[in-house]
């Protein structure tokens, strides 16, 4: 048997204050619990920052993700073609080639306008694969080869990934071949000093479409 014990008049007051007070704490948490979980949604985001740098120029093979704001039947990944274009729904062989993925956005968006108010375009570089995107060692190196560009590549990254110096490479004399708005400029290297003796000023930033020649030492 259990035994009860009645509860006196202050002993239920007691109780019934102590209820209404977590009910009142609750009804003010309440408010925070659901921003807290409003929070937690994401939402999502125009697009994501482009992995090529910003002056990337697009070319042949490469895939790009056009993202139209508040359009998802206009989103779509498509690559560009041999030809240098690209179609997408509503814009059919639009130019592609040698243009910025900003540019190429904006030129988007004009074409767009026709069918969409005021449309918001981004442009994707979702896989480099042209030979815009490439860089080029060729000479005295192990493994003379093209290698995919990525941002902030620099001309020691380039030499570890085709293996180093050859056995007869003149590294003091290598130069980088770039194509600067049309003109050829030729940047000198001193890739011995690199290598051999860390000289840091040495490592060059590369840009896509660099050439790095590593000349045969003279005997």
């Amino acid at each position: 048997m259990y035994n009860f014990k009645p509860m006196n008049k202050n002993g239920f007051f007691t109780a019934a204050l102590a209820c209404a007070a977590v009910l009142a704490a609750l009804v003010l948490a309440y408010p925070a619990i659901g921003s807290a979980a409003a929070a937690t949604v994401a939402t999502p985001p125009m697009a994501s920052a482009a992995p090529v740098s910003a002056d990337y120029l697009i070319g042949p093979g490469d895939t790009l993700q056009i993202f139209v704001w508040r359009n998802p039947d206009l989103t779509i990944t498509v690559p560009v073609r041999p030809d240098g274009k690209i179609s997408t729904p509503l814009v059919e062989d639009m130019l592609a080639v040698g243009k910025t993925p900003t540019g190429l956005a904006r030129d988007i968006e004009q074409a767009l306008a026709v069918y969409v108010k005021s449309p918001e375009v981004n442009v994707i570089v979702t896989v480099p694969a042209s030979v815009f995107s490439q860089i080029k060692v060729i000479g005295q190196v192990l493994h003379p080869q093209a290698l995919p560009y990525r941002d902030g590549m620099t001309v020691l990254d380039a030499v570890l990934a085709v293996g180093g110096l050859g056995q007869f490479a003149a590294g003091n004399r290598a130069h980088i071949v770039r194509s600067n708005n049309g003109k050829e400029q030729d940047i000198k290297v001193k890739l011995d000093a690199l290598v051999n003796n860390g000289d840091m000023k040495q490592n060059v930033l590369l840009r896509p479409g660099d050439v790095l020649v590593v000349p045969e030492t003279h005997f």
